[in-house]
Order: structure tokens, then sequence, then C-alpha cells
């Protein structure tokens, strides 16, 4: 039986304090790592999947608090992305938050294990692919990078 392709919307909330940023080291197992676009053991952006009726900045604050427990203050968008691999395709908004209030927790251990600010010039890796393209039209400033 063919596998079912699967296509979705989400995003990733790049947060930044101080001139860094918070990333999340997806757990390596996996099942675990929670990601159709094959996330396991890398660095990504708090983000998740859309849900229904949501705005993306409603979408963007739920799945920020519940990852990090930090609460968004001022969310905004700034670029949109498509995320293909061969069983999946994701329409990925990427929002921006300066404005925020608390500290990150590990909230969903058996998704994240670490959450570290780390310096825009000295980024991790490997990152999550998704939340790489996000970097990349906040440093060109750019809404959409045609790939």
């Amino acid at each position: 039986m063919e596998e079912k392709k699967k296509i979705g919307a989400g995003f990733g909330v790049m947060i930044l304090r101080y001139g860094k940023i918070l990333l999340g080291k997806r757990h390596d197992d996996p099942e675990k790592a929670s990601s159709q676009l094959n996330g396991a053991g890398k660095w990504t952006m708090p983000g998740g999947k859309l849900n229904f009726g949501e705005t993306f900045e409603e979408g963007a604050a739920r799945e920020v608090l519940e990852e990090t427990g930090i609460k968004l203050k001022n969310v905004k968008v700034i670029c949109v992305n498509q995320d293909i691999i061969e069983t999946a395709h994701f329409i990925t908004i990427g929002l921006f938050a300066e404005e925020f209030e608390g500290e990150p927790q590990v909230m969903e251990p058996d998704e994240i294990t670490e959450w570290k600010w780390f310096d825009l010039k000295e980024l991790p890796s490997p990152m999550y692919f998704p939340s790489a393209k996000v970097l990349e039209n906040y440093n060109r400033k750019e809404f959409y990078i045609r790939k």
C-alpha cells in the first residue's frame, strides 16, 4: 500500500532577545521529535501546526506557550515558505517576536530536550530546515524566497 502524502500549514516563531535567537533541540528519536519533515535531533524555532479557525498570531502564541512557557506580547508575520520532502508538503509561516514574558522552559520533554539562546552569527548545527529558511528570509529581508 502506498504511503499517504501529507499537506499542512504550520509556523516557526523567531524569538529574538539581545541579538540572540531562541532555539530548541528536537528529540533524537524520530517518534518523539513529532515532525513530518524529518526534524529528529535538529535545532528548531518554537512552532507547530495551525489549528482550524486560528490566526497565525494566535497559533504562534499557543505553541510558544505550550512548548516554552513564554507568553508572546506582540508577534508579526515575516515570511511564508513551502517546505517539501518526499512524503510531506507544509506551508510554513514565519513569525517574529521581541516582546514577551518569561524564560524558556522545557515544557514538552518528549519532543524538545532543551532550549538555548544563540547568537545569530553562531547558530548550532544541524538546523531544522524550515527554521533555517525562516532565518534566511529574515536575513535577506524577503517575504518569500522561490527555490
